[in-house]
């Protein structure tokens, strides 16, 4: 039997593209970066985001951009929790728990009220350290916020002259 899963993804793919957003390293000038890069494509692109980058719990960088909304500030805690609870991305626990077919709040003991499992929210991991923080981004459907997380972590591995 066939499941359909949000985006079309399954998280096997998920897990392989974690794997190649891997960074070399990350401290607070890095992250701040990673920031700026999201907010130069938001810009550019006239999206209505909000984002943020942690170390840990740490609040690193946040911005709203125009159109975004308060409630984007929400979102951006509750998928925090998940990737700070999980070490993977919002949209891979979301698949993940389709492709089983299991209540992943129940699963995980927690409130759909402080944890969300859409998009936006991706580990920011490092070779040596394992995962170390979190790039957030709410405003855009589910799957856009993550394929806008997966861009702005690959502009800055190409800017550090990693390949994938």
């Amino acid at each position: 039997m066939t499941v359909t899963t949000t985006g079309g993804f399954t998280s096997s793919q998920l897990l392989i593209e974690e794997q190649s957003l891997t960074l070399p390293s990350l401290d607070l000038a890095d992250a701040l970066v990673l920031g700026e890069i999201a907010k130069s494509l938001g810009m550019a692109r006239n999206l209505p985001i909000a984002i943020e980058v942690r170390l840990g719990d740490w609040i690193i960088y946040h911005v709203s951009l125009p159109g975004s909304k308060p409630e984007n500030d929400w979102w951006i805690a509750r998928k925090a929790r998940v990737v700070i609870l999980k070490h993977h991305s919002t949209i891979y626990e979301r698949v993940s728990a389709e492709e089983r077919g299991v209540d992943w709040f129940k699963e995980n003991n927690v409130e759909v009220e402080t944890y969300a499992i859409h998009g936006g929210g991706l580990p920011l991991t490092t070779k040596n350290e394992g995962f170390i923080g979190t790039l957030l981004i709410s405003g855009l459907p589910q799957v856009y916020d993550h394929l806008l997380g997966v861009e702005v972590i690959t502009e800055y591995l190409a800017r550090k002259g990693e390949l994938l």
